[in-house]
Formats: structure tokens, sequence, C-alpha cells
């Protein structure tokens, strides 16, 4: 199985030792906890722009359905993103900013809610969204995934996924350029952070697991972000329209993302159960914290 997920997403040989070392005993680890519950069973995993959490969600996801034959759904947040015109909207009527996808906020969250509690109850015969980074819209209803068993196993990852509101203290002061000429009031990171707070913290309790991947600075996010851009673009050549970012838009892009994913670190690092630290190279250089549920 891990030979084969090597090939299938075109991984370095060393992922192997990184797959054995770390990712297993985590898939295990869940197993475990799952086999203590009762129905569906929640993970929720954290961590910033390019930091591999696609990676790790397929690994325990192939690793478990081939191990104990278990029904497993990978869902992403990013797969709730708002249409470009919902999104134009929100710029339109609260603040500029919200054109731009990924702060909280720019998730069709109903959607979400309402796709949590199908997949909890363990119902069948529903889609779940998918959204193209490329064109930067979801993609067409009829690609959506249809879930057709029971789902024993969740997992779902995003980049603000678990993370806490801040304070109005913390909200005072840009924490970068484009806050600082484009959100001078504070505007639109109230509104985000307000959105955190009534719309998605409520919905971390569906979370029966939290794993947390944490990056050594958020100075490493732009490269990490540069290298997810040239495989979505690789993916996509001759795409019209297409929305691939060059380097001067994702540097301006990962500033959107820049306040929550150092709030990440105070915050969802604190409470997760597991914990993988990583470096500058994405290698877990730490062994992983591991709390006791």
């Amino acid at each position: 199985m891990l030979s084969t997920f090597i090939k299938q997403h075109k991984l370095p040989e060393k992922f192997k030792l990184t797959a054995q070392e770390h990712y297993q005993p985590l898939a295990e680890r869940i197993f475990s906890q799952f086999t203590k519950s009762h129905g569906a069973y929640f993970v929720g995993i954290n961590g910033c722009q390019g930091s591999g959490k696609s990676t790790l969600t397929d690994f325990i996801a192939e690793y478990l359905a081939a191990t104990y034959q278990l029904t497993i759904v990978v869902m992403s947040l990013d797969d709730f993103y708002f249409t470009g015109e919902k999104r134009q909207q929100l710029a339109d009527n609260i603040h500029p900013l919200l054109a731009t996808r990924g702060v909280p906020g720019t998730h069709d969250v109903a959607m979400l809610e309402t796709t949590l509690t199908k997949l909890k109850t363990q119902q069948t015969g529903f889609a779940i969204p998918r959204f193209n980074k490329a064109t930067d819209e979801p993609y067409p209803k009829e690609q959506w995934p249809i879930v057709k068993k029971p789902a024993d196993i969740i997992l779902l990852e995003g980049w603000c996924w678990g993370v806490k509101p801040q304070t109005d203290e913390q909200l005072k002061a840009p924490v970068n350029e484009l806050e600082l000429k484009h959100d001078s009031k504070g505007d639109w990171r109230h509104y985000v952070n307000q959105q955190l707070k009534s719309r998605y913290q409520p919905l971390y309790r569906t979370m029966d697991f939290w794993l947390a991947l944490q990056a050594p600075s958020f100075d490493c996010v732009y490269q990490w972000r540069l290298e997810q851009e040239q495989k979505l673009q690789d993916n996509n050549i001759g795409l019209p329209n297409s929305k691939v970012m060059k380097s001067a838009g994702i540097l301006n892009f990962t500033q959107y993302f820049q306040r929550l994913s150092v709030q990440a670190c105070l915050s969802i690092a604190k409470s997760a159960d597991t914990i993988f630290y990583l470096d500058y190279a994405r290698n877990i250089s730490k062994t992983p914290f591991m709390a006791e549920l």
C-alpha cells in the first residue's frame, strides 16, 4: 500500500520513513479511538498552507480503508468556498477583501454544517462539494462525489479549521502590509473574527480528535504555497481563464492567511490531541505530542 501511495502521489522515497514512523502510528491511534466510539468518528486536521495536510489526510484514509476495510470520507474546508459571484457580493456589501477566498466568511458554512450532520447520522446518497482552485470556482455539481456508504471515519482538514477567534486587543494592530493598506480601520479582520466565533467555532465540537501540523514560522508559508501553485499549474496546462497565481500574487495571497495562521499556533496547538512539529523542509522535526483523551 505504501509503495503504491508514494508512486501515485509522486512523493520522494523518504516519505516511506515518515509514514512508518509517524503517519501509520497516528492512523492506528485514530482507529483505536474509533473502536471505542459509537457511530461516525470525526478527525479535524489543522495546518497552514502547504504544510502537507492533504497528503497526510489521503494517507490516513487509504491506510485505514485498506487495513481495516472502513468507509472513510475525506473533506477539505477549501471545498466549501463560495462562488466568485457570492464572494463579490460580500465584497460589495461588507468589505472588498472578501472577494478573495480563504478567510472565515468566504465558506458556505451552512452547507458544511448540513454535510457534517448527514455524515454524523451516517446518511447516504448525498454529494460533498469540490472546489477547483485553478478556476477559483466550485466544480460543477455533477462532478461532486456521492457518499454511497455510511461513513465510519471522517477526516476534515483546513488551514483555519480549529482556530479560535482573537480578542479585541489582538485585532487592533495590522499584522502585515495588506491589512495596513486595505484594512486600516480593522473592519475586515473584525468581520472575519466574528464569523470564526459565531459560525465556525460551534462546529468544532463535532470533531472527536484534533491533529495540528505546526510550521516553524509563518516565513516558510510563502515558499510552501509557491510549490503548491506550481503543482496546480502543472496539472492544468492549457486551462482557459486560469486563476493559477504567479509568485507576486502568491506573496499577496498569503497575507490574507497570516493573522489566523499565527493564531493557530497559539490556540489549537495547545489543545490538539496530536501535533506534528515541522521544519522548513516539512519534515517532522520533533516527536509529536500526543495528549491522552
